[in-house]
């Protein structure tokens, strides 16, 4: 009864967790263990990623409309109504009236505006392609992160427990000792004290753990349907050559979508200043007119209509304008370019610093801490050593466990950003 009320807390968390099916008849799906079965999932799932290429398609379908000629316009002039100097009655219909004027024109822009219309809407479909892939990288990055983070509470946890477990051995010896009159019993409390504070850490780590799944199923769109599993395993790190920033400012330079979306929205901004200053042409307006009188169409007429630009003043502001725009889209890029080079130096670093850390504490730290707690735990079972030496020694090993698991995740965050920066996996 006991161990059944035990679980139950346990199982609330891990249902409000995610972990755990909400319950039976309904069918779901199982996704996560992997980094890319969750990135699968939101590339198809999430609703803002959808959002974004939803509007890509829609900037897309505007190129075509952007370089099309304008809707020609009809016009139609019934003339002399009354019938003035007849004996007809007032009348609507163009046969039982002086004269109707029926006309056709065609609006034609000057040329080269409607080329520069298209290209204008093209770069605009192509800066907000941009914006979509930009927020997939943020979003597979915050993915990436978050699974990382929550491989290491998982992973912290279980140390967490074998800490524990051999704790309890160490009371156990110091039971033994006390019960012989080897040692003060204070270091029987010591060794139970101990475990109370890991206990501790343990149930926040769980909290943690629950937390990271909770933010991993807002990254995926709180889906109803989806049950995830906690984190099996990290991605594999790639070669050492495919992480020298050389080779990443080059990929970087070619396939970051932030870049990409200043790109275009650079060509646009020189597409809109060549149509600026093509305003300086007036438009035309060709027109064809048949004048129909009683019953027949007896005359016809042509019409030459274009606009004067007379307005100097307003449009050199606007040409202006159109220069500022475009210098404003470069420094806008150059702005993004160097923010995103610091981004990566700075990413590598700490790649690098996790990287050493984990090759330190794994050759070094790790197996000096084993062998101190080895030698510490015969010494005080000996009585050559107190019990706070063998506290320390347990101590060590403990925290090079932790930093061992925490540098791989730390790399796996760093490489995330990387990713994030290049606009590719690696």
């Amino acid at each position: 009864m006991a161990g059944g009320k035990g679980w139950r807390p346990a199982a609330a968390i891990l249902l409000a967790a995610g972990l755990l099916p909400a319950g039976p008849g309904r069918a779901e799906t199982v996704i996560g263990g992997t980094v890319q079965s969750l990135l699968e999932f939101a590339r198809e799932r999430h609703p803002e990623f959808a959002a974004m290429r939803l509007e890509a398609e829609a900037a897309q379908a505007r190129v075509q409309p952007a370089g099309a000629l304008p809707d020609p316009v009809f016009r139609l002039e019934l003339r002399d109504l009354t019938n003035r100097g007849t004996d007809a009655a007032p009348n609507v219909l163009p046969a039982r009236i002086g004269s109707t004027r029926y006309t056709v024109i065609q609006p034609l822009p000057w040329f080269g505006k409607r080329d520069l219309k298209e290209a204008a809407a093209a770069a605009g479909a192509e800066e907000a392609e941009g914006r979509a892939r930009g927020t997939w990288a943020d979003l597979a990055l915050r993915i990436k992160q978050n699974y990382a983070v929550h491989h290491y509470h998982q992973a912290a946890i279980r140390l967490n427990q074998e800490s524990l477990d051999l704790m309890a051995r160490v009371e156990d010896i110091a039971r033994t000792r006390y019960a012989a009159g080897l040692v003060p019993q204070q270091d029987v409390v010591r060794a139970q004290t101990e475990q109370t504070a890991m206990r501790a850490d343990l149930a926040a780590m769980e909290g943690d753990s629950a937390q990271a799944s909770a933010r991993m199923r807002a990254l995926l769109g709180r889906p109803p349907d989806v049950r995830l599993r906690p984190p099996d395993v990290l991605r594999p790190m790639p070669a050492a050559a495919a992480l020298e920033f050389a080779a990443l400012e080059a990929r970087l330079r070619a396939a970051n979508p932030w870049l990409q979306a200043d790109e275009a929205r650079i060509r646009s901004a020189e597409s809109n200043r060549e149509l600026t200053y093509r305003n300086r042409y007036p438009d035309l307006s060709l027109g064809v007119s048949p004048i129909q009188t009683r019953n027949r169409v007896n005359e016809w007429e042509v019409m030459l209509e274009l606009n004067i630009p007379l307005q100097q003043e307003s449009r050199r502001s606007q040409e202006r304008e159109a220069e500022r725009m475009l210098d404003a889209a470069r420094m806008r890029r150059e702005a993004s370019l160097n923010q995103a080079l610091s981004d990566l130096g700075e990413s590598l670093a700490g790649l690098e610093a996790a990287r050493r850390l984990e090759q330190l504490t794994e050759t070094r730290m790790l197996p000096q801490a084993d062998l101190g707690f080895r030698a510490a735990l015969a010494a005080y079972e000996n009585g050559r050593v107190d019990f706070a030496t063998l506290l320390d020694a347990q101590r060590q090993i403990r925290k090079a466990r932790q930093d061992l698991v925490k540098a791989r995740s730390e790399q796996r965050i760093r490489l995330a950003e990387i990713e994030r920066l290049v606009g590719e996996d690696l």
